[in-house]
């Protein structure tokens, strides 16, 4: 008998919350992928250029977990004008002891917005300085208010600046994030203003021009971008790779796509040069932050490992509360013809 947990983003976001344990869950992956014997192939892409689309395909096996997931990862960046979400996606979760599915997540990129979130406080969490207590936001999407909330989970977060390019977008997401954080969140007129006197910088945008200058910078800042996940986008300005310490989610990734590929396009960084990776950061084997002045760079282009990770924990409440439908996927032997 083989039996398939189906869950939708109803079913999951009740059981599954941006909280301290889907960071920590998210921080023991990057940890594994620096210590265990993860294998975790290339991404697998599709762009749909027409429609400003593009499909990610991720995955990864991590030693210890029971399940390996496979997502799908659709973004399409002119749905709003549709009244549709931007990004979407489902998760297949697979027994990494007999390969059958073990839970299929028609979550809407729910559990996406949740690891990614949950990766950029591991990243404050180890980069940005402890006393760190203003946050500065790029973009006013689902990510911009969730790696805000994100950051009050590992900082003492006491005042924000959201900066969109749709000032009334950013207006509204301030507002909204002032009830609900408890704390205040101003909309700011200008990317440059948001960035003065902020100790952490998040660069939520799918722009294919960089949204924050080099110059902008000030000393004991952390930046996490999160936005460029694909070769074409580009938010953080190559000439700052003069001024960071840079951290990649994971190296090889980050040469080809994000941030550090167009610091080696524009000759900045060369193509060979040796960063430190998060997990290894996390697992202690590099060195992260080491002055209080540092400005430190964490370039977050998304993993398999974090997939992977959360869908397990995802499954492992789902199992617990009881939630999903389980679906018997073996027909009877008399079915065959």
């Amino acid at each position: 008998m083989s039996r398939m947990l189906v869950l939708t983003e109803t079913d999951l976001r009740p059981i599954l919350r941006l909280d301290t344990s889907a960071v920590d869950c998210v921080e023991a992956a990057f940890a594994a992928l620096a210590t265990k014997p993860v294998a975790m192939p290339p991404i697998l892409r599709l762009d749909i250029p027409e429609h400003r689309g593009e499909v990610d395909v991720k995955t990864a096996y991590v030693p210890g977990l029971d399940g390996f997931a496979i997502k799908i990862s659709p973004g399409f960046f002119d749905n709003p004008l549709l009244g549709l979400p931007s990004l979407n996606g489902l998760i297949v979760l697979l027994s990494t002891h007999t390969g059958l599915v073990d839970a299929l997540f028609l979550d809407n990129g729910y559990l996406t917005d949740v690891r990614t979130a949950a990766a950029g406080a591991v990243a404050a969490r180890h980069l940005s300085r402890p006393d760190s207590s203003v946050a500065a936001i790029l973009g006013a999407g689902v990510q911009a208010r969730l790696q805000l909330e994100a950051l009050t989970l590992v900082r003492p977060i006491r005042e924000a600046r959201i900066w969109a390019r749709d000032p009334a977008k950013a207006a509204a997401t301030a507002d909204d994030l002032s009830a609900h954080l408890g704390f205040p969140v101003a909309a700011m007129a200008a990317p440059e203003a948001a960035l003065r006197g902020a100790d952490i910088v998040v660069t939520t945008t799918p722009s294919e021009r960089p949204v924050l200058e080099a110059a902008w910078l000030e000393p004991g800042q952390h930046v996490t971008a999160m936005g460029a996940d694909s070769e074409h986008k580009n938010e953080i300005d190559p000439a700052a790779f003069t001024r960071v310490t840079y951290i990649a989610d994971r190296l090889s990734q980050t040469r080809r796509l994000g941030e550090l590929h167009h610091a080696i396009a524009a000759g900045i960084v060369s193509e060979d040069k040796n960063f430190a990776e998060l997990g290894e950061v996390i697992a202690g084997t590099r060195p992260g932050r080491v002055r209080p002045d540092e400005i430190t760079l964490a370039d977050l282009t998304g993993t398999g490992v974090q997939d992977t990770a959360i869908a397990n924990l995802a499954l492992a409440r789902a199992r617990a509360a009881g939630a999903g439908r389980a679906i018997d996927t073996k027909a009877a032997a008399g079915d065959i013809a």
